[in-house]
């Protein structure tokens, strides 16, 4: 039985994925990870609902990716749960994350960066060593974000030799920054868009880690524009459907291919249609994929 663990999976993209893992293969449990046990409950009885069977499929897990006692928690429940095998865990599924809204940059970076980095600490020693997967839910926010960089901070985000100091570094500088757009435009950022920045780290991290586990396939996805609570509030009145955005289903295609199909190598990022993708400019669904 393969166990996959995806945060944020109550609702939206998250939720889509485990559906689709249920649905798509027999063989394979959903570890369905929120912050909220509540809202997990309400979600894996919708999905028993929908089909009674999937309930021996399904374990919730309560966990909180920006908090460091309960990615902890989390961990040890799941270790302890799960721990008659040796190689408790086939996949991470790094999906949960905010935007900026009423968020400060700070808040934004600890969830959407620094949340899968305190996830990959605790349950990567958890996943198989051998055909262990990590798959993180980024955005084309993210290359979007560095092409507005400068060529020095664009070099930045691509080094294949980047370490996690320097990530820190810069985690620490744009906070300092808070979001004031001259401020990051002096400092060759291009963009005070704290989401944005929030995935191009993501993606450059994923690079990282890649390097650090190369036993592990670590890959990075763009979902696409999908109807979500986070992309809701942009329709201003306009239907989703006429602003181009696809439902949950559609966002969760990438992901499985990382998960469960053949994806190029590691520590790389690819698109929406799940061809690989640039980190420092967008690749529009349909292009050729990157090859760099």
């Amino acid at each position: 039985m393969r166990r996959i663990l995806v945060t944020g999976a109550n609702k939206g993209i998250g939720a889509a994925i485990v559906r689709a893992i249920l649905d798509e293969y027999d063989d394979t449990m959903a570890l369905l990870a929120c912050r909220d046990r509540g809202r997990g409950e309400a979600a894996v009885a919708a999905l028993v609902s929908e089909r009674p069977a999937w309930r021996e499929r399904l374990m919730l897990v309560e966990l909180d990716v920006g908090s460091d006692a309960s990615v902890s928690a989390a961990a040890a429940t799941v270790g302890g749960a799960l721990g008659s095998s040796p190689t408790p865990l086939y996949a991470l599924v790094n999906n949960a994350g905010i935007g900026l809204g009423s968020n400060d940059v700070a808040s934004v970076l600890n969830v959407n960066l620094l949340g899968p980095r305190r996830v990959c600490e605790a349950f990567v020693p958890l996943l198989d060593p051998e055909r262990g997967r990590v798959v993180h839910i980024s955005s084309a926010s993210g290359p979007n974000f560095v092409n507005r960089c400068s060529p020095e901070r664009q070099r930045f985000f691509v080094d294949p030799e980047l370490q996690w100091s320097a990530l820190e570094a810069l985690i620490d500088e744009c906070t300092k920054l808070g979001a004031t757009p001259e401020a990051y435009a002096a400092a060759g950022l291009g963009s005070s868009d704290a989401y944005g920045l929030s995935k191009a780290c993501l993606n450059s991290y994923t690079m990282l880690l890649a390097r650090e586990h190369p036993t592990l396939r670590i890959n990075a996805c763009t979902p696409g524009y999908i109807e979500t609570d986070l992309t809701r509030p942009h329709a201003s009145g306009t239907s989703p459907a006429a602003l181009g955005m696809k439902p949950p289903s559609a966002g969760a295609r990438a992901a499985m291919f990382l998960l469960f199909g053949q994806p190029d190598g590691s520590g790389h990022y690819y698109g929406s249609d799940a061809v690989r993708s640039p980190l420092d400019r967008y690749r529009a669904p349909g292009d050729p994929p990157f090859l760099g």
